[in-house]
């Protein structure tokens, strides 16, 4: 639009004997989302493939053709690579926002890839949170049951709310013995992700908030010891004075 309020042409580019006009920058602009949205279903399909075969991503990545038809995007061997590097990470972060009693592995296998592309989305890139959010969730309905775009949607915008979340390192065997009891004493913090509560169905039956129950003893117990009197003592010298005969019974 010029600054009379009249269209303006788009600049038009001479290609051999045909005049091209190029497009605006809000068409370029949709095209690259576009462009990323195909990229993120590479990035499904070949994070769903390395689920299936139990493989290294990074190793289906390399297999897959560069220059042929539906050439891999270089967003798609980003979101593949991230996800692969940092998959420790992420399987925390989305298991610290799953309902009680769910797991990665029980979760249907599409929900999983698209869980850990958004989440690697929200973590580790500059890719606004609402449109890897969206981004899963188109897919999830696209490619996955019913329930999974409400699913994906409430699990990552959990995770863009309270992430990053930090990793439990495991202690070094040379950890000073008082840092490490004062470790020990201070209570485990949880972020108020989807749920705080991490206990599994049937598992609070393990632990007793009462604590456990003292068994009543079973070992016998001594009668306390009387001084002998006079007539024990009386009985004890006649015994004596009279052994019994085992041969006269």
């Amino acid at each position: 639009m010029s600054e009379h309020g009249h269209a303006t042409e788009a600049p038009v580019e001479q290609i051999g004997d045909l005049e091209v006009q190029r497009i605006s920058g809000d068409i370029q602009k949709h095209a690259a989302l576009s462009t990323r949205s195909k990229a993120r279903k590479q990035a499904l399909d070949i994070l769903f493939e390395a689920d299936t075969m139990g493989t290294d991503p990074v190793t289906v990545l390399a297999l897959r053709p560069t220059v042929i038809d539906n050439p891999v995007r270089p967003f798609a061997a980003e979101l593949v690579e991230g996800v692969s590097t940092h998959r420790t990470e992420l399987d925390a972060a989305v298991s610290e926002c799953l309902a009680p009693g769910w797991t990665l592995r029980r979760m249907p296998r599409v929900d999983r890839v698209l869980a850990l592309v958004g989440a690697y989305e929200i973590l580790f890139t500059d890719v606004p949170n609402p449109t890897a959010i969206s981004e899963a969730v188109e897919l999830g309905g696209e490619f996955s049951t019913d329930d999974t775009p409400a699913f994906l949607n409430g699990l990552l915008t959990g995770i863009a709310e309270h992430g990053p979340f930090e990793m439990a390192s495991p202690q070094a065997d040379s950890q000073d013995p008082d840092e490490a009891a004062d470790t020990a004493a201070e209570p485990e913090t949880q972020p108020d992700c989807v749920t705080t509560d991490r206990t599994a169905p049937g598992a609070a039956a393990d632990h007793d908030p009462q604590g456990p129950t003292e068994p009543a003893t079973t070992e016998p117990i001594e009668a306390a010891t009387q001084p002998p009197t006079d007539e024990d003592v009386d009985l004890v010298e006649a015994a004596d004075d009279h052994p019994s005969d085992p041969a006269a019974e």
